[in-house]
């Protein structure tokens, strides 16, 4: 071997020895067509006996543009994963029996509507269990493992002769593009001999937006919401109610506003609810609150926890878990009757659908920045997270960009939000900036994996995520801060945020593009209307005008407690004007990209229309890309995949 050829092989095996195996080199960047292979995971449930666990999987097909769902069940020792589902692409709540006998899981019944059907876990088919004529929304085993609670929606009243060509109907608390009188969702109870019954005929029916029920651990007891109307918009006017199975009695509760979600405790004396710690629902974090049974007393917060509480759940000891968003994380803590409480250290993961098994044991879907959803189990709650699936490895195998927390000053607030940098990104250098803004405004935005974040940051942007008041993620300070200042000043917090990134020396000023879905919408339109030093802005279903919002949606009136009421009463109307986008839209110079499906009950597409005619008619350059479907954002993968398309294609061309 010659001199050369031998020092090139020594220095081909060193730098072979000394390469870093986590290094990035060489790897692909993520980019949209690559995220058609992640996987969707939900509704993790540990069985009875704690050595299995159930986990539903939906994967796109754009072949046929639908999700296939697909029940799997999971070896918790080993990871080894069964399908139990081949042809039922809408299988979902998968549930054990109490007993752990039979797998139960909704699909699509033989009359095509959704039913509860039975997998006997020694094998055979599943069959189903329930007929009802309208289907099943959702469903709960009896803790004896006697029956099953469902809810159902009531059939529309059969129409006489006379009027079988009749299509009139009252208007109620419902969005514009109603066609047909609401009807109520009442309670059914299935036997396990196959009778079923219903068990509630209310004429408001059960809150299903906020609300749900719950068992008590005698099987005795049903808790769940009731409301007056079955309108959308009567919601909350909600009352807490629950009913005894054998007789039907009904009991109700005097907590009756805003209230979520309601719960017995372990040993059936209380009942936990969710409801707001102010009077402005969902303006204010919700806090948990305590019923007692044995003396009829609101028992008030159960803990001083300044967060937004969205989960709630007991361990086999009676201890309360809750999780809420805490800062750019999310939250876990355990606490007792006492108030007392300890956060639980998550190690980062950001946990989503948690189960808690008979022995404290959780399950729950968890990400982080560089790793997608997989399955994590906790031996207890004092355990580290254990990831023991591998569902969407290859994604994470992607050369992703990295993922931190950025916190600033704004107005007396700490405020906090995500950045996603370029994969290639080097100190030193700075790099266009976009702005991915959250809706809600009552969300947040965490530092778990957000798939189409890495992928507009694989384009050579920093991805800015900020949390701006309105945001749950801070306390109720922060979050009521956005009630009468639904513009202005999350205008200034995001500024704000910029002005950090500026102080850090990664942001190109000079090309800056700003984005956002619904409420992210909203504070697109309002940004690019304030402030010019956008290159390019995309808006997604975005709220512009709060007198549609009042007049035209779903939610209806829940916007008046933010803005100081009806916009029809106390000369509220100039506040509404004030505090819509739109009225300072004919500001705007920036390019402009509008979204919308046409028949999204959320936010009303008068309200795109509005805007697209305002920068139309002044010859600023805009698309409006229309989409002839239902839902607050595309429910089909073809359509949510064009929406990211056109949303990076807009922003890249300009950048």
């Amino acid at each position: 071997m010659t001199n050369k050829l031998a020092t090139f092989f020594i220095i081909l095996i060193s730098n072979f020895l000394f390469i870093n195996p986590h290094e990035t080199y060489g790897q692909e960047k993520l980019n949209l067509d690559h995220l058609k292979q992640l996987k969707q995971l939900s509704s993790p449930r540990l069985s009875p006996d704690g050595s299995h666990i159930l986990l539903v999987s939906r994967k796109a097909n754009y072949e046929e543009n639908k999700y296939i769902n697909t029940l799997f069940l999971i070896n918790k020792s080993t990871g080894y994963h069964q399908t139990l589902t081949h042809n039922r692409p809408g299988v979902s709540q998968p549930e054990w029996s109490p007993d752990g006998t039979l797998i139960t899981f909704l699909a699509a019944g033989s009359d095509q509507k959704t039913q509860i059907f039975g997998l006997p876990v020694e094998g055979g088919e599943a069959r189903q269990l329930t007929q009802n004529e309208t289907g099943v929304i959702a469903y709960h085993w009896s803790p004896d493992g006697t029956s099953i609670g469902y809810l159902s929606r009531d059939k529309a009243p059969e129409k006489s002769d006379k009027d079988k060509h009749l299509k009139a109907f009252e208007v109620g608390t419902d969005w514009y593009l109603a066609e047909n009188p609401a009807q109520p969702v009442n309670l059914w109870l299935y036997n396990m001999d196959g009778e079923e019954r219903r068990l509630t005929s209310k004429e408001g029916g059960l809150n299903v937006f906020t609300g749900g029920f719950e068992w008590s651990p005698d099987s005795k007891k049903i808790v769940y919401l009731s409301q007056e109307k079955p309108h959308s918009g009567e919601f909350l006017g909600s009352r807490l109610e629950w009913i005894e199975v054998e007789s039907g009695e009904a009991h109700e509760l005097p907590e009756n506003f805003g209230v979520i979600a309601p719960i017995f405790s372990k040993d059936g004396k209380r009942i936990l609810y969710r409801k707001p710690n102010g009077d402005e629902p969902f303006f204010v974090p919700n806090g948990l609150y305590t019923y007692n049974l044995e003396n009829a007393t609101v028992e008030g917060a159960l803990f001083d926890l300044d967060r937004n509480i969205e989960f709630c759940d007991f361990l086999a000891d009676g201890r309360v878990l809750v999780v809420a968003n805490h800062g750019t994380k999310k939250g876990m803590w355990v606490g007792k009757y006492d108030g007392s409480y300890k956060q639980i250290n998550l190690k980062g993961i950001i946990a989503n659908d948690i189960h808690i098994g008979a022995t404290n044991e959780l399950v729950f879907i968890g990400s982080s920045g560089n790793q997608p959803l997989e399955l994590y189990y906790m031996r207890n709650i004092d355990s580290q997270p254990k990831k023991i699936t591998s569902f969407n490895q290859a994604l994470a195998e992607f050369k992703l960009g990295k993922v931190s927390e950025i916190t600033w000053e704004t107005d007396g607030f700490q405020a906090d939000g995500v950045i996603t940098y370029p994969p290639d990104y080097e100190d030193g250098q700075t790099y266009p900036l976009l702005l991915y803004i959250h809706g809600g405004p009552m969300s947040a935005s965490l530092t778990g994996f957000d798939p189409y974040a890495q992928a507009m940051a694989s384009e050579g942007w920093i991805i800015f995520r900020p949390n701006y008041r309105g945001s749950n993620n801070l306390g109720k300070a922060y979050q009521r801060a956005v009630v009468n200042d639904a513009g202005a000043g999350p205008g200034r917090d995001v500024m704000a945020g910029i002005e950090k990134l500026k102080e850090m020396g990664v942001i190109d000023e000079n090309r800056m593009a700003v984005s956002g879905w619904s409420y992210g919408g909203y504070m697109t339109v309002w940004l690019t209307s304030h402030y010019q030093v956008w290159k390019a802005a995309v808006a997604g279903a975005s709220v512009t005008d709060w007198f549609d919002w009042y007049n035209l949606a779903d939610m209806n009136r829940w916007s008046g407690f933010g803005l100081g009421g009806s916009p029809w009463l106390n000369n509220n109307a100039q506040n509404y004007w004030d505090q819509s986008p739109i009225t300072y839209a004919h500001q705007i110079q920036t390019p402009m990209l509008i979204l919308h499906n046409t028949k999204d009950p959320r936010v009303t597409v008068t309200q795109s229309f509005k805007l697209y005619y305002n920068l139309k008619d002044r010859d600023v350059e805009t698309q409006f890309i229309a989409y002839p479907l239902p839902g607050h954002f595309p429910q089909d993968p073809v359509h949510r995949l064009d929406v990211y398309q056109r949303w990076i294609h807009w922003i890249k061309e300009r950048l």
